[in-house]
């Protein structure tokens, strides 16, 4: 879970994330499509806030857990119920697309993954 967050955290508050978030803008200006590829400083700091506050079992099991423990956390750690959500259901898509086979926690990125900062 923790590199997951460390990967969602590469462009935060960058000239490219920026640039990112101006693509994805809806009519009202938020971005939030954007906000796994370059989250902003302010909704990085709420996704490291939820981290933080989970339970190892928790994020052992983060890639399953139900929106009522999604809102429960996001309640707990004082932050945007929404953005958590879209995060936690990232990083399930992430488990699912590194291996069917293991549990998630036991999943790493792969090596290409983190050298290219990439998904």
């Amino acid at each position: 879970m923790e590199r997951y967050l460390e990967k969602v955290a590469s462009f935060a508050g960058s000239k490219y994330g920026k640039m990112v978030r101006e693509q994805f803008k809806d009519i009202r200006g938020g971005s939030e499509l954007a906000m796994l590829a370059a989250p902003s400083k302010e909704e990085l700091e709420q996704l490291k806030k939820a981290v933080a506050i989970m339970t190892p079992s928790e994020k052992e099991t983060a890639d399953s857990l139900t929106d009522e423990q999604i809102h429960k956390i996001a309640a707990d750690a004082e932050i945007d119920p929404a953005n958590f959500a879209i995060f936690i259901n990232g990083y399930a898509l992430h488990c699912k697309r590194v291996s069917s086979r293991t549990n998630c926690a036991d999943r790493s990125l792969s090596a290409n993954e983190t050298a290219r900062g990439s998904s």
